[in-house]
């Protein structure tokens, strides 16, 4: 019996789903969570700030975290990050030099 060799389409490939992120965002959120547990607790203990104080400063990893998945990462396209984050430090030009390229044509 000889084995029927067929080429199909499997379509995109997904990395799937967990807590309604896509693929592995999850991982940069729960890291951000007990980053900012440490600085609260370092900032309260250590640094002896006012617990308020220490609360908002241990949500800033989480709040940036959270920014970056939902605006840069959470159904958008494979690199979209770094590509809005080209844009913005070089407006869209990807030559080395920060003049435009003026065409000779």
């Amino acid at each position: 019996m000889e084995l029927r060799y067929t080429d199909t389409n499997a379509s995109d490939d997904s990395a799937g789903k967990a807590f309604g992120l896509d693929g592995n965002l999850y991982v940069p959120l729960v890291i951000a969570f007990i980053a900012g547990i440490g600085a609260t607790g370092l900032a309260a203990l250590l640094w002896q700030v006012n617990w308020g104080v220490a609360v908002v400063i241990g949500l800033c990893p989480v709040v940036g975290v959270v920014s970056w998945i939902v605006g840069l990462k959470q159904g958008r396209p494979a690199g979209y990050d770094r590509d809005w984050l080209e844009h913005v430090c070089d407006q869209g030009n990807f030559t080395r030099a920060n003049q435009p390229r003026e065409d000779t044509a």
